[in-house]
């Protein structure tokens, strides 16, 4: 009878919240995670509240230990309970997206940034910031491309503009990119501020938002999330912007947006509101459309042809054990080496994965596997010390 009670409540609350805001039907749901910030939980949850104030289109599920607080909450005991109920709930539909950090992407998938530049104060898409889209520098970012662009659309931009920022790899990104357009994927180029125009864009053209979207790698990507989000404060609270994004890959089929450890309350608020807009903006349906586009303008032969001379000094093929549910993170292997690092576990029988966590690329093993994985890889100088939960 209590739940009865408790569910004809909600729905009357719906009711009046849309009579009062015009915002009819179901209200998109956004889970929070609350441990593991720098900041405490209680940053995290002032963040969650603060977006409750200024927004009333969304419903904000709070993830994590008991608070003081009128949002929901899904108690929780440990961050590895935590993060399983978000995957959780997402798969079940009670989330139609979630905020979160410390969360390993496969690789392929990486985050799409959203910044607020300081002259203009005009947004802008960062793609990408964390995770990684290939192991290929130049492949990564002709993806992070595409990834941005997926991005702004759902955020309802309905013909991004598109800037390559002038790191390494930008020209031949710049080919890649201008092929696929010859080739049918319609890109609008943006043209930089300075005087030599162009697509290629310099550090005055991220201070001035000049494209939608931004494409660089992921690493610089970062740095410019942390710089955008805390350069009035010192770096140690980020309190403008968005946060780091949704993960976005071919064939990931979940919003989760990510914070950093640092990222204080205004940005949490943000992230809620972006990660919600994803959502609403039907980011994977999105996401499906413009790869299936992509790939029928020739993005796969693209992409190998990017990778040919890479692909003729990867490691011989090797037959992998059966596959395993893998729950055991092993950080320090260098990027460039986690196709090395997953054939030399292989060749000893370890069934493994290669991923992205928050501080760089990941090993993922069985439990069962996880130590005899570390003493192949520390011998095989993939590594270079062996972590400190590892009795080996």
């Amino acid at each position: 009878m209590d739940n009865i009670k408790t569910m004809i409540g909600e729905v009357f609350n719906e009711v009046a919240d849309a009579i009062m805001t015009g915002n009819f039907g179901s209200k998109v749901k956004v889970g929070l995670t609350t441990m593991g910030s720098e900041h405490g939980t209680e940053e995290l949850v002032r963040g969650a509240e603060l977006a409750a104030k200024k927004y009333n289109d969304f419903e904000i599920v709070l993830i994590g230990p008991k608070v003081d607080t009128s949002l929901r909450v899904v108690e929780v005991a440990s961050e590895d309970e935590m993060y399983k109920k978000m995957d959780e709930m997402l798969d079940n539909g009670e989330l139609d997206s979630a905020v979160t950090m410390h969360y390993s992407f496969p690789i392929g998938v990486s985050t799409v940034g959203r910044v607020i530049t300081p002259g203009f104060g005009k947004e802008l898409i960062l793609a990408t910031t964390t995770g990684t889209s290939s192991t290929h520098r130049v492949e990564g970012m002709v993806k992070n491309a595409l990834y941005g662009i997926i991005t702004a659309k759902a955020l309802g931009i309905a013909n991004p503009t598109v800037g390559i920022l002038n790191v390494d790899g930008a020209r031949q990104v710049e080919r890649a990119l201008k092929e696929l357009k010859e080739k049918g994927y319609d890109i609008n180029f943006s043209e930089s501020v300075r005087s030599d125009g162009g697509c290629i864009m310099r550090g005055n053209d991220l201070l001035a938002a000049a494209s939608d979207v931004m494409v660089l790698d992921t690493l610089t990507g970062n740095i410019m999330m942390k710089i955008f989000s805390a350069f009035t404060t010192g770096g140690s609270y980020e309190s403008l912007g968005y946060g780091y994004g949704p993960g976005v890959g071919y064939g990931y089929d979940k919003i989760i947006c990510i914070l950093s450890r640092a990222s204080g309350a205004p940005v949490v608020s943000e992230a809620l509101r972006y990660a919600a807009s994803c959502a609403k903006g039907k980011l994977t349906q999105v996401a499906k459309e413009e790869f299936d586009k992509a790939r029928k303008a020739g993005l796969d032969e693209i992409l190998k042809g990017l990778t040919a001379e890479a692909k003729k000094a990867a490691p011989a093929e090797i037959k992998m054990p059966d596959k395993k549910v893998v729950t055991k993170s092993i950080a320090g292997v260098d990027i460039l080496e986690l196709e090395n690092a997953v054939a030399e576990l292989a060749k000893e029988g370890i069934y493994s994965e290669s991923g992205m966590g928050c501080t760089g690329p990941i090993i993922l093993t069985a439990n069962e596997d996880y130590e005899k994985a570390v003493e192949v890889l520390f011998a095989n100088k993939l590594i270079t010390q062996k972590p400190l939960d590892c009795n080996c």
